[in-house]
């Protein structure tokens, strides 16, 4: 005899108040992207966002940073293994007002991609752009019911054409993202993406 088990619906994506940030975990306080990170973050906890990363240094421990410098809530979803030599870890800067740990590397990212309602993704290495492109494929996936995807940085662009250009994209997918360069442009993407999720759930526009 057959064994059905019944899947949990997915909770309708209606508002932004959790922003998970990825980006390298490589970049020290002096770096130019530390930086900016530090001040997304600032922003997004003046406008009462929950700022989400992955526990450990560089734009992880930026985003942590920024959110707190302003009085911001923040969540870390960590892993720490004992067998994988290149990953980073926690880093003892990054101290958030709530810490999930997971047990492995796909389990944190996955936690990561659950406790945010949409996402930023900053200049990273080889674990960025898994994040990005995990992130992407989950709000195609979910389309009419998926999470905002924000790439920072001019270089995206050139990252993106040369995607659109070789791989089988389609219209919907290029729907899912926007490339910004800067903060101002970031706050008009947010407003943008908000006023989409308002419109979906048929919910009055935020003030």
């Amino acid at each position: 005899m057959k064994r059905i088990i019944q899947i949990p619906k997915i909770k309708k994506h209606c508002t932004i108040k959790r922003v998970g940030i990825f980006g390298s975990a490589d970049v020290d306080e002096k770096h130019p992207l530390y930086q900016e990170v530090f001040k997304v973050a600032r922003y997004l906890a003046y406008h009462n966002k929950v700022v989400v990363d992955g526990g450990g240094p560089g734009v992880m421990a930026a985003a942590t940073q920024g959110a707190e410098s302003a009085g911001g809530e923040t969540l870390t979803v960590t892993f720490n293994p004992s067998d994988m030599p290149e990953f980073e870890g926690q880093d003892s800067k990054n101290i958030p007002d709530r810490e999930i740990k997971m047990g492995n590397y796909v389990e944190r990212m996955f936690g990561l991609i659950d406790e945010s309602d949409a996402f930023i993704c900053f200049q990273g290495g080889t674990g960025t752009l898994s994040e990005w492109s995990t992130v992407w494929l989950m709000s195609h996936l979910y389309f009419g019911n998926h999470k905002p995807i924000i790439l920072y940085g001019g270089f995206w662009r050139e990252v993106m054409k040369v995607i659109n250009d070789n791989f089988f994209i389609g219209e919907k997918e290029r729907q899912l993202y926007r490339v910004v360069e800067n903060e101002e442009e970031l706050i008009a993407a947010l407003d943008e993406f908000e006023l989409e999720l308002s419109d979906r759930c048929g919910l009055a526009p935020l003030e």
